[in-house]
C-alpha cells in the first residue's frame, strides 16, 4: 500500500472541500490549524492508525483539556473521512458530561449591562449595539452578517448556515436601535455592522474589540468573548419560558444535547438549588 502522506497540497485540497460543503469560516480556520498542527507533529512521516494514536497521546501529554484535545481530533478525523482513510480515524476520550460551569466563564446579565454602559460612555456605539444584538437574538458570531437592514425592517433575519436555513424573530425594541443606527450611519441596505471601508467585521475584529471593552468595564477578560453572549442569551431565554425544545430551534441546533451544555449551571447555583431542597434536618 502507498505511503499517505500529509501533503500541503492535500490540506488545500481539504480546504476546498470544506468551502463546497458550505462550512462556516469560522470551523473551517479550525480545522485546518488543526490538521497543519498534525502534519506539523508528523514532520513528514506517513498516516497509519499508530501515528494518529500517537498524536492523541502527544496532546494528551501537552496537558490539553479533554474537551480540546476531543475537538482536534475530531478536526483530523473529518480529514481523514475527506481522504478516504477511514481506518486512520481516532477515537474520542470518554468525557462525563460536566454538571458546572466554570465560574471564571459565566457571564452575568449584570457583567452584560457593564459592558453596554461602558462601551457607551466610551462613545462606542457600533460595539454597544453589536453585543446587544448579540445578546438579544443568541446569533453567532459568524451570523451577525445577517443582521441587515432589510432584516431589521421585517424583524427577523433568515440565516443560513451549514446547509440550514432558520428564521430568528428581532425583538421590536431592537430592530428600532439598528434602523435608527444605520440611518445615521447613512447604511441603506445589507449588513448593519461593517466597517468604515463597508466590509462586514470579522471574527477577530470584533473579538479583539471585546476584549478591550471589558478592561475598561471591570469585567474579567475570561468572561467577555462572543460566543458567551450566546450562552447569556440561552440562559435567558430557558428562565423565561423552560422549553428546551424550543430554545434548541432558536439557537439552530440539531440536537437537544447541544443546547442542555449551553444550560450548564455554576457550582454555586447548583449548591444554592440542593440547600433549597431542604433535605437536611
Amino acid at each position: 500500500m502507498m505511503e499517505r502522506k500529509l501533503t500541503a497540497e492535500r490540506i488545500d485540497a481539504f480546504a476546498h472541500h470544506l468551502r463546497a460543503e458550505e462550512r462556516s469560516s469560522g470551523t473551517i480556520e479550525k480545522y485546518l490549524r488543526d490538521v497543519r498542527a498534525f502534519a506539523a507533529w508528523l514532520d513528514g512521516r506517513a498516516v497509519t492508525r499508530e501515528t494518529a494514536a500517537g498524536w492523541k497521546e502527544r496532546l494528551l501529554a501537552m496537558h490539553y483539556a479533554p474537551v480540546t484535545v476531543n475537538s482536534m481530533l475530531s478536526a483530523v478525523n473529518v480529514f481523514f473521512r475527506f481522504a478516504g482513510w477511514e481506518d486512520c480515524r481516532v477515537k474520542f476520550l470518554k468525557i462525563q458530561r460536566r454538571l458546572f460551569r466554570d465560574k471564571s466563564r459565566e457571564l452575568g446579565r449584570g457583567e452584560y449591562e457593564r459592558l453596554l454602559e461602558t462601551a457607551q460612555l466610551l462613545g462606542k456605539e457600533r460595539l454597544a449595539l453589536l453585543i446587544e444584538a448579540m445578546g438579544a437574538t443568541g446569533v453567532r458570531v459568524s451570523e451577525v452578517r445577517y443582521l441587515t437592514v432589510e432584516a431589521a425592517r421585517l424583524g427577523r433575519a433568515e440565516i443560513s448556515l451549514k446547509g440550514k436555513i432558520r428564521t430568528i424573530l428581532l425583538p421590536n425594541k431592537l430592530c428600532r436601535k439598528l434602523l435608527k443606527y444605520a440611518k445615521r450611519k447613512k447604511i441603506t441596505s445589507g449588513e448593519i455592522f461593517i466597517t468604515r471601508g463597508g466590509r462586514g467585521l470579522s471574527r477577530k475584529q470584533i473579538w479583539a474589540e471585546m476584549k478591550q471593552l471589558c478592561k475598561r468595564a471591570g469585567v474579567e477578560t475570561s468572561k467577555v468573548f462572543p460566543h458567551n453572549l450566546r450562552h447569556l442569551f440561552a440562559t435567558t431565554f430557558y428562565r423565561a419560558c423552560k422549553d428546551i425544545a424550543r430554545l434548541a430551534d432558536v439557537l439552530g441546533h440539531g440536537s437537544i444535547e447541544t443546547t442542555r451544555i449551553y444550560l450548564v449551571t455554576t457550582g454555586e447555583e447548583h449548591l444554592r438549588q440542593l440547600n433549597r431542597l431542604g433535605l437536611v434536618s
